[in-house]
């Protein structure tokens, strides 16, 4: 996780607020239950992040259009920016992980981490 830490210390955002932005990139406009989910995070801790990431001009919400008890999170303009200039040093590390530990470890690896994250729920 160190080269990780190194890139997202650049980028001024926390591991759990990259992964919501990832979330956001790749599926889009979405409640925070969905996000939760996607990155593995408990609702008070992504409450907390969410905001973090709002004041940081890098999401945004708007009313649900269809459940007005619920918010649409979205990423923004400077959000995806973000992920752009940083997301391509990120990929070389994992692709290095792959290569030192093998694809069948490193995808065991997630699949477990996976499993954890569900149990802290």
């Amino acid at each position: 996780m160190q080269p990780i830490r190194a890139i997202l210390a650049k980028a001024e955002v926390t591991e759990a607020q990259w992964r919501v932005l990832r979330v956001l990139n790749e599926i889009g406009p979405t409640d925070a239950t969905e996000i939760a989910g996607e990155a593995c995070l408990l609702m008070p801790s992504l409450t907390r992040i969410l905001q973090g990431l709002e004041e940081k001009g890098l999401t945004s919400r708007q009313p649900h259009p269809s459940d007005g008890r619920k918010q649409l999170v979205s990423i923004t303009d400077a959000g995806r920016a973000l992920i752009d200039a940083h997301v391509e040093e990120a990929n070389q590390i994992y692709d290095e992980l792959e290569r030192e530990l093998g694809y069948e470890k490193v995808s065991t690896l997630l699949d477990l981490l996976n499993e954890l994250s569900r149990l802290d729920r």
